[in-house]
C-alpha cells in the first residue's frame, strides 16, 4: 500500500479509502461475518481510513462500525458526515453537535479524524442544498465545525464539494476547510481539468488545483459513477449526484470507455480505480464495494499503479468527441 500527504494536516493517509456507503453497501447489507473478514483484511493490507456518514443506511453503517472497531488490531482513521435540516438553521452549531454526537455514539467513539459537512452547496438555501453564505458567514458551518474540533470531537473539518461549482469553489478559496470529497472519474474528471467543447456533463472546474493551492486534502469519491464503471450490471442503488447526467446515460458512456480501451488495463473496477490514483495531486480514492472480491479487486488495482500514457490518450479521444453519443 502506497500513502500519500492528507493535505496541510500532517496526516499520512492510504491511497485506497474503505467507503461505507449505500452503494457499495458491504457495511449496511452484509452479515456480520461478512462485514468483519472484509474490513480486517482491508486493515491488514494497509488501508487506514474508514469514510462514513450519519447518513448511510440510516445509521446503520456506524452502527456497524461501532463493534466493528474494537474486532481490528490496529484502529484506523475514520471520517463522518453531518447533514443540516436547512428548514432549521437557526441553531447550525445546536445540529452539529448533536449530529456528531450521535455518531460518535453510534460508533462508539470519543473522536473522529474528519467530520464533513454532506448538504450540496449552492448561492442559496433550497431544499437540501446551503447557500454557500450559511457556510462561510458568521455562526455558518465552517465556524460550528471549529466548534467541534475545539472541543476534541473532531481533529479537522471538509466538506463534500456538490452542487454548484462557482459556490463549492468559494468555499474551497476560504481556506477553512482542511479537506474537500470531489467527484472525480473517467466519465467525468472536470475537477482536475479544462474539459473540450463537446464533451456533456457538469463541469467541476478544476477543484483540485484550487484545493491544492490551499494545501487542502482531496477524497476523491464516485470513482465508480455510481457503479456505471465497475460493472454492466445495475446493481439496483445507482443514483446520480452531478448534473448534466442520468443513469441510462452514464452507463453508455461507460460502454465507450472500456470499448475503447479493452481489459488490458485490469477489470472494469480496476481500470477506473488506476485512472483516479494517476493523478498525484488526489489525497486518497473513497471506493464502495458490496462483497470481499471486490476488495481483493480494489488492492489489485492499487498495486498495479498508474494508467499508462497510451490509456489516456484514447480517454482524451472520447473526451472529443462525447464519448461518441452524439454521432
Amino acid at each position: 500500500m502506497r500513502y500519500r500527504p492528507f493535505g496541510r494536516t500532517g496526516l499520512e493517509v492510504s491511497e485506497l479509502v474503505f467507503g461505507g456507503g449505500w452503494v457499495g453497501g458491504v457495511l449496511i447489507h452484509q452479515d456480520d461475518d461478512a462485514k468483519l473478514k472484509v474490513l480486517r483484511h482491508a486493515i491488514e493490507s494497509g488501508i487506514n481510513w474508514i469514510d462514513t456518514a450519519s447518513s448511510y443506511g440510516s445509521g446503520q453503517s456506524e452502527q456497524a462500525l461501532g463493534w466493528l472497531l474494537p474486532e481490528l488490531d490496529t484502529k484506523p482513521y475514520i471520517s463522518t458526515k453531518v447533514v443540516l435540516d436547512t428548514a432549521a438553521l437557526d441553531d447550525i452549531a445546536g445540529q452539529v453537535e448533536r449530529s456528531l454526537g450521535d455518531s460518535l455514539e453510534r460508533m462508539r467513539l470519543d473522536s473522529v479524524e474528519l467530520i464533513q459537512l454532506h448538504n450540496p452547496i449552492m448561492p442559496d438555501t433550497t431544499g437540501k442544498a446551503l447557500g454557500v453564505a450559511r457556510v462561510l458567514a458568521d455562526s455558518g458551518v465552517a465556524d460550528a465545525l471549529d466548534r467541534v474540533r475545539e472541543q476534541g470531537l473532531a481533529k479537522y473539518i471538509g466538506f463534500t464539494a456538490l452542487g454548484d461549482g462557482a459556490s463549492c469553489r468559494q468555499v474551497i478559496d476560504s481556506g477553512r476547510f482542511d479537506s474537500a470529497q470531489i467527484y472525480y472519474n473517467m466519465l467525468n474528471p472536470s475537477a482536475a481539468r479544462e474539459m473540450p467543447e463537446r464533451w456533456c456533463g457538469q463541469n467541476l472546474g478544476n477543484f483540485i488545483a484550487a484545493c491544492k493551492r490551499q494545501d487542502m486534502a482531496t477524497m476523491i469519491i464516485r470513482v465508480f459513477a455510481g457503479g456505471a464503471l465497475a460493472s454492466e450490471e445495475r446493481h439496483g442503488r445507482e443514483v446520480v449526484i452531478t448534473r448534466d447526467a442520468d443513469i441510462d446515460t452514464e452507463f453508455e458512456r461507460a460502454s465507450a470507455v472500456y470499448a475503447a480501451l479493452g481489459d488490458q488495463y485490469g477489470t472494469r473496477a480496476q481500470t477506473a480505480l488506476r485512472f483516479v490514483l494517476s493523478n498525484p495531486d488526489v489525497s486518497c480514492a473513497v471506493f464502495g464495494l458490496a462483497e470481499y472480491a471486490h476488495l481483493e479487486q480494489a488492492l489489485a488495482a492499487q498495486a498495479m499503479g498508474t494508467l499508462p500514457a497510451a490509456a489516456v490518450d484514447k480517454l482524451e479521444r472520447l473526451y472529443t468527441t462525447n464519448f461518441g453519443l452524439d454521432n
